[in-house]
């Protein structure tokens, strides 16, 4: 064991970092703590106590004394690791019916306190108690236990706890390497609020973790139906917008609706590729999954960043006015928006061999034990570290330039107003009340399909970050599933308003006959 430990203390970093060396760490750890267990010649009755510098075992020989029928437990005591520690040493007492079924030879229980969590932390879990381990020698088990395992352990709850957190019993699940509570409940001392009650019915590791308000199972429900229909829906309505831009001739000449349809198309992979990453994950080789996860990744990044060219095109053709014209404009930014986001989804695939970032990944609903498996970025700072800080900055920018297009759009609306005041004072009409009405809800609707656009709305991650809102999280959902609908609707008038100038060109181009002679 002390061979063990020297060996992960001398490589941290792969430690920390190879899922894989975790994986084979506990496994070995455990082997080991077997071993241990199989060789203490104890006397019925005694503990044996072994101090393994970061973890401390405690061995138990229960005896047929012990088991006295009038009780429903028998108390154990987990080793202490420390002396200042005594008093967050869990107490436990094992079931007496579960331990009857148990030959008398092989009645020998193992309670393992660590020192460390690092091994048993593999995304982000925050463990507010110490981690015990309850094993029985090779071959048996207690699992589905009619009477369950009780254990108190003593946290220090007024640490990390606010409004948005709770304290909850969970066990190390070492077949998928993941903490989980099925079996397990959760209750408080009515003494003590320090005091955790954890009622599991099998024998793994325990502890006490700080989660989040969970997301409850009803809700969880209706926003994945609403997220699938939303999204086959965009993706319906923004292939339809690629197949109006090619078999179309007039509109590749503008600017302005051939960035509409690039962002179309990036939609359009994001969607189908997000309605893919569960099936992904059940096929066999590893390969297609990780294509998956990378070619969703990449189209989220291209959506981003066309949802930045929108405003950066925006900016140049309504307030920066005057000298817009660069040369290759369209296929400059054709560069920027499909290549910026392919250069990083080459690098993180190219790095595959140090550390794997997409591949099938566990999503969990926290207040249930319920799990999906689809193909997505598998290291979760790998994630907020790229994604987050690339959106951050593009949202910062498309909330700039939509604030000065909004601005942009009151000032001629004033002036407007001012041209018409004058011409009604002429005629000596009134602009009407629907009339107002009208110019305000065009503007509004104009900055509201802007806001869609440009990928502002997004922007409600923030404001759902941290404690459950729900408002927030459908209003997330319904906006940003259906956002290919809404770019499909914005294209329409505008190939609507293409078609009017071109109409209007064409008739003020034509020759004007008269009834005499053809005008010169």
């Amino acid at each position: 064991m002390m061979q063990l430990f020297y060996i992960r203390d001398s490589c941290p970093l792969l430690f920390t970092t190879n899922h894989e060396v975790k994986t084979t760490f506990i496994s070995v750890e455990r082997q080991i703590i077997h071993n241990i267990m199989g060789t203490s010649l104890i006397e019925p009755g005694g503990p044996k106590y072994h101090n393994l510098k970061l973890l401390s075992l405690n061995v138990f020989n229960i005896s047929d004394g012990d088991l006295n029928a009038t009780k429903a437990w028998i108390q154990t005591k987990a080793p202490q690791l420390l002396p200042q520690n005594e008093s967050f040493i869990p107490e436990t007492w094992l079931p007496i019916d579960a331990l009857n079924s148990i030959p008398k030879e092989k009645r020998i229980i193992g309670l393992v306190s660590y020192m460390q969590q690092s091994q048993f932390q593999f995304k982000r879990e925050e463990v507010l108690s110490t981690i015990l381990r309850i094993e029985l020698v090779e071959g048996q088990h207690l699992y589905n236990l009619i009477t369950p395992i009780k254990m108190v352990f003593r946290v220090d709850a007024n640490r990390d706890m606010d409004n948005e957190t709770m304290l909850q019993c969970h066990y190390f699940d070492e077949q998928e390497y993941r903490w989980k509570t099925d079996g397990c409940e959760t209750s408080s001392s009515l003494n003590n609020s320090n005091h955790i009650i954890c009622n599991c019915n099998h024998a793994t590791p325990f502890a006490v973790l700080l989660i989040r308000q969970p997301i409850a199972m009803i809700h969880w429900t209706i926003l994945s139906y609403i997220t699938y229909m939303g999204c086959g829906l965009s993706a319906f309505f923004t292939a339809l917008s690629l197949v109006m831009y090619v078999f179309s001739r007039n509109h590749r000449k503008d600017y302005s609706i051939s960035i509409h349809v690039s962002l179309s198309g990036a939609l359009f992979l994001l969607n189908s590729t997000f309605l893919l990453t569960e099936w992904g994950a059940t096929i066999e080789p590893d390969w297609v999954c990780v294509f998956v996860a990378a070619l969703m990744h990449y189209s989220l990044l291209c959506s981003f960043t066309w949802m930045a060219i929108e405003a950066l095109h925006l900016y140049l053709l309504l307030i920066k006015v005057f000298n817009t014209y660069y040369k290759h404009y369209l296929v400059k930014l054709s560069l920027a928006g499909w290549g910026i986001p392919g250069v990083i989804v080459a690098i993180s695939l190219g790095m595959k061999d140090f550390k794997p970032f997409y591949g099938i990944t566990q999503m969990t609903v926290a207040d249930t034990n319920q799990t999906n498996a689809i193909c997505w970025i598998t290291d979760d700072s790998f994630f907020y570290s790229l994604n987050l800080v690339y959106f951050t900055l593009i949202f910062i920018f498309n909330s700039g330039i939509l604030m000065a297009v909004a601005s942009s759009i009151c000032k001629i609306k004033q002036v407007y107003r001012g041209g018409l005041k004058q011409q009604t004072n002429t005629a000596g009409d009134s602009w009407s009340i629907p009339e107002r009405f009208g110019a305000t809800c065009r503007s509004s609707l104009t900055v509201l399909g802007l806001t869609c656009l440009m990928g502002t709305t997004w922007g409600l991650a923030f404001l759902g970050s941290g404690y459950v809102n729900y408002p927030i999280l459908y209003l997330f959902c319904i906006f940003n599933s259906i956002q290919g609908f809404f770019i499909f609707l914005w294209i329409c008038q505008s190939v609507r308003k293409q078609r009017r100038r071109y109409a209007e060109d064409r008739m003020t181009s034509s020759p004007v006959k008269t009834t005499g002679t053809k005008a010169e």
